[in-house]
């Protein structure tokens, strides 16, 4: 009896493509900002958690898992930047008077300089709400103002007599106008309510407490949608905008712009010509000229937190 030989079959194994991120938004064609935030000097703890809240909030066009040593100075940031099409840095510092959060635009500026009056963290702001609401997949879009896919919002209001700015990050829901929140449970769980204790279904839409419920809608936060968005929010119909704040939070004072990427001539200082914006300056110039000072070293990039060109 003749061997029949055993053919092996070849598996053919689609490779894995990584889908890289667009770098034009499709609505307005500019392109799309990227970042790095990094630290200059020793942070303590909560001022390195305020870095993490940061890049998170910055998602998903930055850096999440940027590795920094001591010895990297802001040459090798910017050479970094450049091949990987990140636009602006937020770097954060601690003097002995306060912290500070520079945002600069590379690579040649300008650079806005703010003192961080006060700040409260994600996590400080769960522990504060009772029901706490941060999906997960809420960081896979931008905070921008597309209602179509935003999920959240950052909002800046600045207060002209006393020249602070409060920063704000929330969450975005979208709620039916004049469903109850009994029937809107019911759609978005797919759970079945427990109708035991009711004659008939239609107690459990008329009956006080559940039906009659009623929330204030303010006429000036709704939208009417031009198109479905999930499964109770549908086109044409009038939606509430419900705001819930997941942080960070942040008071912010500026105090300088420079022309150039942390150094250059001065477009605007807090402190005038007093003596307090030379001291002011001449601080910065001694840190920038110790940065550029150090070797060089290459910035180690997590592949999973690596901002995509």
């Amino acid at each position: 009896m003749a061997r029949v030989r055993n053919k092996k079959k070849k598996v053919f194994m689609k490779p894995v493509v990584k889908k890289n991120q667009p770098s034009v938004d499709h609505i307005t064609g500019n392109k799309i900002p990227k970042s790095f935030v990094f630290s200059r000097g020793k942070l303590p703890g909560p001022l390195r958690q305020l870095q993490m809240d940061l890049r998170k909030l910055m998602l998903p066009h930055t850096a999440l898992n940027l590795k920094e040593k001591k010895r990297n100075n802001l040459k090798d940031f910017l050479n970094v930047a450049g091949p990987m099409g990140v636009t602006h840095f937020l770097i954060l510092s601690k003097t002995a008077t306060a912290p500070f959060l520079r945002v600069g635009r590379t690579p040649q500026g300008p650079t806005l300089t703010f003192k961080i009056n006060e700040y409260s963290l994600a996590v400080d702001i769960a522990q504060s709400q009772l029901r706490p609401r941060c999906p997960q997949d809420l960081f896979k879009n931008p905070p921008l103002v597309k209602l179509s896919s935003c999920q959240r919002i950052v909002l800046l209001n600045y207060n002209k007599d006393t020249k602070l700015i409060d920063f704000r990050h929330y969450s975005i829901r979208l709620q039916p106008v004049g469903v109850s929140r009994r029937i809107r449970k019911i759609v978005q769980n797919h759970q079945v309510p427990d109708l035991r204790n009711l004659q008939d279904v239609s107690d459990f839409v008329t009956k006080a407490g559940y039906g009659s419920e009623s929330e204030a809608d303010d006429e000036t936060a709704t939208v009417t949608l031009a198109s479905d968005l999930g499964r109770i929010n549908k086109a044409s119909t009038k939606s509430a905008v419900k705001l819930q704040e997941i942080g960070p939070r942040m008071t912010l004072q500026l105090i300088k712009i420079e022309e150039g990427l942390c150094s250059g001539g001065v477009i605007f200082s807090e402190y005038g010509n007093s003596d307090g914006k030379k001291k002011q300056d001449k601080e910065d110039t001694d840190e920038n000229e110790e940065d550029m000072d150090e070797d060089e070293e290459d910035i180690e990039e997590d592949p999973e937190g690596e901002a995509e060109d």
